[in-house]
């Protein structure tokens, strides 16, 4: 097939999960219902940490930027999806796939990127306890936000504007219900080793960066945790950063099974399936985790509702 220029690509069309016109409803409902759930849980917990005063500390300032931040990445893909299946239109615009990819890469890593910072606020409450409040200084915490905004939204604009030098052939046909951006890199027609290249290094560097920096945050804590004597205090030290280690394990545990579901069966429609895990599932799941495990959150949701704190 002749490629043609990239300028001439006005759409592509996104084929989802399923053609079967019987499993649109059931889809619809399913992920209308899960969008909603991970929209108002993680409003209801940025909502409680900004009104209760006792959560005014730097692991509720990062906790509330997390929220919001996956709301906006669930919201990059599932609204797009619900449209085009109410329309029973797979269409989406040139622009509106670059624009989605740009944001879903930004709030991808800015997730990475914010549950780094938190293991290191949870490094420096454990095994610098009686330094928390000096280091963890309002400053810093702002600062530390930022950067993370800064190098994301960098990362983001240079991997757009990798794949607007790509040229596509005719008769677009993306097998997700999202513009990813692995999957575009393969249907482009004209040469994409730098866009490879460029990729791969990101990932490395912005995922396996901030990885390596959760590991070595929570090598410390266990170090701190051993030198404990009692069983009570041990539960107590973890218990801080429990909700956090169950969060930092629901994301890589589901971004590692989409690419190995991805690459063990060479599916497109397998790897669509996987990718829910962390595009709604993970986002969903958070409130939850730190809700059901976090009696600070409880009480601050308590609050909101008007139930009385015990």
């Amino acid at each position: 097939m002749e490629p043609e220029n990239d300028t001439q690509i006005s759409e592509f069309f996104l084929l989802g999960f399923s053609e079967k016109p019987e499993l649109q409803p059931l889809i619809f409902g399913l992920f209308l219902s899960m969008y909603l759930i991970t929209v108002f849980g993680n409003l209801l917990i940025i909502l409680a940490i900004s009104t209760d005063p006792n959560l005014h500390t730097p692991m509720y300032f990062f906790l509330a930027n997390l929220s919001f931040v996956d709301i906006c990445f669930t919201s990059t893909t599932i609204p797009k999806m619900l449209w085009n299946i109410q329309t029973q239109s797979k269409v989406i615009t040139y622009t509106g796939c670059v624009t989605q990819i740009y944001f879903l890469i930004l709030f991808a890593v800015l997730d990475v990127f914010l549950l780094s910072v938190m293991a290191y606020d949870r490094f420096v409450a454990i095994c610098h306890p009686l330094h928390y409040t000096v280091i963890m200084n309002p400053k810093l915490c702002g600062l530390l936000v930022l950067m993370s905004w800064v190098m994301c939204i960098l990362n983001s604009l240079l991997q757009s504007l990798m794949m607007l030098r790509l040229s596509f052939c005719s008769h677009l046909h993306i097998p997700h219900f999202f513009c990813e951006l692995n999957e575009m890199v393969q249907l482009a027609c004209s040469d994409t080793f730098l866009n490879n290249l460029v990729m791969y290094f990101a990932a490395v560097l912005l995922g396996g960066g901030p990885f390596a920096g959760i590991l070595y945050s929570y090598s410390k804590i266990v170090s701190s945790i051993r030198r404990i004597s009692s069983a009570q205090g041990k539960y107590k030290t973890f218990s801080t950063c429990a909700s956090h280690l169950s969060v930092v394990c629901l994301f890589y545990c589901t971004m590692l099974g989409v690419y190995l579901s991805s690459a063990a069966t060479q599916s497109s429609h397998a790897s669509a399936v996987a990718s829910v895990m962390y595009t709604v599932v993970t986002p969903m799941f958070n409130p939850f985790i730190y809700s059901l495990r976090n009696r600070d959150i409880k009480r601050g949701l308590r609050r909101i509702i008007g139930v009385p704190v015990m």
